[in-house]
């Protein structure tokens, strides 16, 4: 060796000796060629000499014709004909190893080992070695996540329930006129202490004043001077009572056949329904012959939603019945078949009792001695021993408008019949896709709550709305869960009172939840019989008694949902000229988009 390769030898020998690692550099990420297999480093061994006592050792290349260079320990390597990639310089003790390094270098041995063996084979011209592929980073699996949200629903719903420990139930008292509904609801409001002795007592004196004595106490529910003139409800009437044990929102039904719309609307809110029957002799055959009210109720309450009854067998101590068993059982014998035909089971969804509504018998309290034979629970233990309703606190937001006035703001009102809403919260009122917030949200004993859930009958006070642009059966929904808004819907339908026959075009109203629209029958589709098969050809018409698949219309959009999805949404009743002709459910809803309004 010359003497001036010497001192190349020893300049590079001492430029090389002073070259550190720097641990907080960035690392680095090599480029690779398209056509060379992935490259993974390969752990450098313990005995590796440090850099400063030995020269850096020359780098090491493999060519396609296999002839590897000579080199006293494995280095990155790169396969091509002609590059090489040098080593990178990482001694083992230029830095301080943590158990951390140690974890990820043993996890990497065996796949640096496998990626290596599997270049070499593939330079050294074997065609059934596979070139190793880049690893893709992991991505991290969604059970985790899913985990995480559904702790925080529970934890959600729990606190809600926390808040609201009480159940709410919707009861709406229903029957023929003049069957004692309001006052019943009057009485239970007296003795659970939500109207005081001395409004009692006002009203006393006013209805005797009126010449209408025994009708004080459906003055608490029957509000406005019309109602208490004639000593008939008109509207639904709404008051709240509270027991030890459940919240209950009273719905007073008018029990008048011209207010049967009105009626509807406060079945659509309820979760039980009390059937209230006068025992008192020719009441009862006027309301349960053919054209009394307490059929109709009845279906309508089944209909809408109204999954148990309790019939309550009212004004037992008149003069006619005087407690008499014979009567209540006569009641029994008739009103139970016809229940069981509307759908009601008499083992599990019926109950019988007989009360007092005048004297309060049996409606707080047990009948006692004034009805020996009788020895069950009084009105409001059996609401209290009712099975708890399933409600769907963390569902999709469902609140069918029921009523809306001004009020220093746009004030709604409605059942809600799935998810919960907070004060402040962005909501969207559909069909027009209305989007307000909720700024006050007030309970049945008119007191402002923070939050509400599922089965509360509540009002809120929206902003960012006007009252002008709100209808009673819009829909309120969160952003997340719109609910669905058409045109036209594919129903099956049960012809309950036909004057003739129902053919293509047939127009009447639709009740479905709040919402009261009008709209024809445009297709006959398919009839059905008694097994609940259908027809293979369309029907020409339909009459009493049969069951059908028709396509019904709107004149505007209507918001509902079909019946197996949310069953509040997805039945409905048809009324014409003052009659309820039809009942049904909602099977298909039509795209809006290929749908020709009804003219």
């Amino acid at each position: 060796m010359s003497d001036n390769q010497s001192n190349n030898v020893d300049e590079v020998a001492e430029k090389t000796s002073k070259m550190t690692l720097n641990a907080k550099a960035p690392s680095f990420t090599p480029r690779f060629n398209a056509k060379a297999p992935a490259f993974v480093p390969q752990r450098l061994s313990q005995n590796t000499p440090a850099r400063d006592s030995a020269p850096a050792p020359n780098p090491i290349s493999i060519n396609i014709s296999g002839t590897p260079a000579e080199a006293p320990a494995p280095k990155p390597i790169s396969i091509g004909s002609t590059a090489a990639v040098p080593a990178s310089p990482t001694p083992a003790d230029s830095a301080p190893k943590t158990d951390a390094d140690d974890a990820v270098t043993k996890t990497s041995e065996p796949a640096a080992k496998t990626d290596i063996s599997a270049a070499k084979a593939a330079a050294e011209g074997d065609a059934s070695a596979e070139l190793p592929k880049p690893t893709a980073p992991a991505t991290p699996t969604t059970a985790t996540s899913t985990a995480v949200i559904d702790d925080l629903v529970a934890d959600e719903e729990e606190m809600l329930l926390d808040e609201h420990f009480k159940e709410h139930v919707n009861v709406i008292f229903i029957g023929h006129v003049d069957a004692g509904k309001s006052t019943l609801g009057g009485n239970i409001l007296y003795l659970t202490d939500m109207v005081d002795k001395r409004t009692m007592e006002k009203y006393e004196r006013e209805a005797k004043e009126a010449g209408r004595e025994s009708w004080y106490l459906s003055w608490a529910l029957d509000t406005n001077q019309e109602e208490r003139a004639k000593g008939k409800t008109v509207e639904v009437g709404r008051a709240f009572f509270e027991t030890t044990k459940r919240r209950y929102t009273i719905l007073d039904a008018p029990g008048h056949k011209n207010f049967v719309p009105s009626m509807l609307g406060g079945a659509a809110q309820a979760d039980v329904g009390v059937l209230v029957i006068s025992a008192r002799k020719g009441e009862f055959e006027t309301g349960f012959d053919r054209g009394g009210q307490t059929r109709e109720h009845a279906i309508l309450a089944k209909t809408s939603g109204v999954r148990r009854i309790i019939v309550a067998i009212n004004k037992m101590d008149d003069v006619t019945v005087g407690w008499d068993k014979a009567r209540y059982d006569e009641i029994i014998l008739k009103t139970t078949p016809f229940l069981k035909k509307t759908g009601y089971n008499p083992k599990t969804d019926i109950i019988f009792l007989p009360i007092s509504g005048y004297t309060g018998a049996g409606v707080k309290d047990r009948v006692g001695s004034a009805c020996s034979w009788y020895s069950g629970p009084s009105l409001l233990e059996t609401l209290d021993g009712l099975e708890a309703i399933d409600r769907k606190i963390n569902g999709p937001l469902r609140i069918p408008i029921s009523e809306k006035y001004r009020d220093m703001g746009t004030v709604v009102s409605g059942k809600i019949e799935s998810g919960h809403i907070k004060v402040n919260q962005k909501i969207i009122i559909m069909p027009e896709k209305r989007v307000c917030e909720i700024s006050h949200i007030y309970g049945e004993n008119e007191s402002e709550e923070q939050s509400a859930v599922s089965g509360d009958n509540i009002r809120i006070k929206l902003r960012g709305v006007e009252e002008d642009s709100i209808q009673n059966g819009h829909v309120i929904v969160d952003a997340r869960n719109l609910c669905h808004n058409t045109l036209a819907f594919d129903a099956q339908l049960v012809i309950l009172e036909a004057k003739n026959i129902m053919t293509a075009g047939h127009r009447s109203i639709l009740h479905v939840h709040t919402a009261i629209e009008e709209v024809g029958i445009t297709k006959l589709l398919h009839k059905l019989n008694a097994k609940g098969q259908k027809s293979r050809t369309p029907p020409s018409f339909v009459k009493k008694g049969d069951a059908c698949i028709v396509r019904i219309e709107a004149t505007k959009p209507i918001c509902v949902e079909r019946f197996k999805d949310f069953p509040q949404l997805g039945r409905f009743t048809l009324r014409d000229e003052g009659k309820t002709i039809a009942i049904g459910k909602i099977l298909k809803l039509i795209d809006p988009a290929s749908v020709n309004p009804t003219a």
